[in-house]
């Protein structure tokens, strides 16, 4: 997928509208996590050392109906001015008078960040009035968002739209993104393990088909195998599963012959509160227990999978984490994906959500190839190998 990148685009005295992923975690006002702004301040730079005018525009949150001051993108201007450096105006909407005064001020090297852009129902819908509005803003178009690049919303199609015949590039997160993912569904180097973990085998079929393609092995985790189970005819007692994906998971299996591997014993408690665990054999988990982690033999299997592997790619945790007694999965696996990138050279990319929030808990993101910004674009990625935000790109 060749696009012109923002490197390619003359930028000096243009006003450059941005399209960034700055959906942080947010506590009492309070930044949590900057991973998402400090991943766009290559791009961010580029363009204001180049003499670009910057006017950056991200979604936070969900906001239900109209402004809600707790989701207000003021927090980010202010980390990423202390980031570059030097002062990042921050406007209170996204488009209207005070917008395009505020753009008409600017100078060569200036910065700003406008509102919330889910203030404005019209984005979601990508709105196309909404669209030219944030259009006429700009004389270039740069989209980093890889969070939201599998979303047709206002600010990542329609006024990418807007400005046609104006240039229209990538910023260097989405070419990054772009290239260590589309490598591995185009060409990745063999064998190729995929590993899904996380709670719905319906949040991930046309993902887990789409593998079973183009991956040599495919490894399940999470709650999602307790569907598998049940197709298989065993019991799950008290486990989270989607009685209404079986047949699903059945056709599945039939269709993946030995490709896909399922865990062969399971860490199961009471409750997910309970610290008192056990490890069951096999898929059959007692009635009155919860499966909540894969077991030591799995993590064996799993991880002597993984040391063979030449690409990986890893989407999903194999357990309840967030809690101690369920996290030994989840640590095996990303301590195999980081043996696999230093011992065996191997491509190896976490596919976001709370599969990055487990390898940077674990501190090892720094020892993978690539941590992706969007666990769902990431998904749709591997899915689709492309994106129509992206399409429509220089």
């Amino acid at each position: 997928m060749a696009k012109k990148t923002v490197a390619d685009v003359n930028v000096m005295g243009q006003r450059v509208l941005m399209r960034v992923d700055f959906n942080v975690p947010l506590d009492g006002g309070k930044i949590t996590d900057d991973r998402r702004i400090v991943m766009a301040l290559p791009t961010v730079k580029s363009i204001i050392d180049r003499g670009g005018r910057l006017i950056l525009v991200s979604h936070l949150g969900r906001p239900k109906a109209g402004p809600e001051p707790k989701f207000s993108l003021k927090p980010c201007a202010d980390r990423l001015g202390q980031l570059l450096g030097k002062p990042v105006k921050f406007v209170d909407d996204c488009i209207g008078l005070p917008v395009e005064q505020a753009v008409r001020a600017m100078k060569d090297g200036d910065v700003v960040l406008l509102e919330n852009l889910r203030f404005h129902k019209e984005e979601e819908k990508n709105d196309p009035n909404f669209s030219k509005q944030l259009a006429s803003l700009a004389d270039v178009y740069i989209n980093d968002a890889f969070g939201t690049a599998h979303r047709e919303h206002a600010s990542t199609f329609g006024a990418a739209q807007a400005l046609q015949g104006k240039p229209r590039a990538i910023g260097f997160l989405i070419q990054k993104e772009i290239k260590f993912l589309g490598d591995a569904v185009s060409k990745p180097a063999r064998p190729f393990v995929a590993i899904l973990g996380g709670a719905k085998v319906s949040d991930k079929i046309q993902v887990i088909e789409s593998l079973l393609g183009k991956c040599d092995t495919l490894l399940v985790g999470g709650a999602m195998a307790y569907t598998f189970f049940l197709a298989q005819g065993k019991t799950v007692g008290n486990s989270l599963v989607e009685p209404d994906q079986v047949d699903l998971a059945k056709s599945l299996l039939a269709k993946a012959g030995g490709k896909l591997k399922l865990p062969v014993d399971t860490v199961v408690a009471d409750s997910i509160d309970s610290t008192e665990t056990a490890v069951v054999e096999g898929g059959n988990i007692p009635a009155d227990k919860s499966g909540f982690d894969i077991g030591p033999r799995t993590c064996a299997i799993y991880q002597a999978e993984i040391a063979k592997a030449k690409t990986v790619v890893w989407n999903g945790p194999m357990g309840v984490f967030e809690k101690p007694q369920f996290a030994p999965g989840t640590k095996a696996i990303a301590e195999a994906v980081a043996n696999a990138t230093q011992k065996n050279k191997a491509v190896t990319i976490i596919g976001g959500g709370d599969s990055a929030a487990a390898i940077e808990q674990l501190g090892l993101s720094d020892k993978v190839s690539h941590v992706s910004t969007g666990g769902g674009a990431s998904l749709e990625f591997l899915e689709n190998g492309h994106f129509s935000t992206i399409d429509i790109l220089d």
